[in-house]
């Protein structure tokens, strides 16, 4: 449906996900399965669903993966601040991260209400 590489907001999330992975690379090793894996799941589950979303054939499945993706967002945000909170996480990375998911979420709310006009007007 759509070249999901050309869309910004995969392309921000993918480089959140990146970040992520270099962050939590710093997290206690007995974390591996727990917190840092679930962390960058999350993170890499963000512009995995956007990607899997528009490879869908119809636009109400690429509005449904973006829901998807944002729930994926909240998710990580969530991990992230429990990081912060056991002091795996500074808090002047948390606030960096925290902005970069409300840029993403913001875009992803654009672009869905953009999808959803188009899904009504079909």
């Amino acid at each position: 449906m759509n070249n999901y590489k050309e869309l910004k907001l995969w392309q921000k999330s993918v480089d959140l996900a990146v970040k992520v992975y270099s962050v939590t690379d710093s997290f206690p090793k007995e974390e591996v399965y727990g917190l840092m894996s679930q962390t960058k799941r999350s993170a890499v589950s963000i512009p995995s669903n956007i990607a899997e979303g528009a490879g869908r054939n119809t636009k109400k499945d690429f509005f449904n993966f973006l829901g998807i993706s944002n729930a994926s967002s909240c998710e990580l945000e969530t991990q992230l601040i429990i990081a912060n909170k056991v002091k795996f996480l500074s808090d002047s990375m948390l606030s960096e991260l925290q902005n970069e998911i409300t840029e993403i979420q913001k875009m992803n709310w654009a672009l869905k209400e953009s999808l959803k006009a188009r899904i009504a007007n079909d």
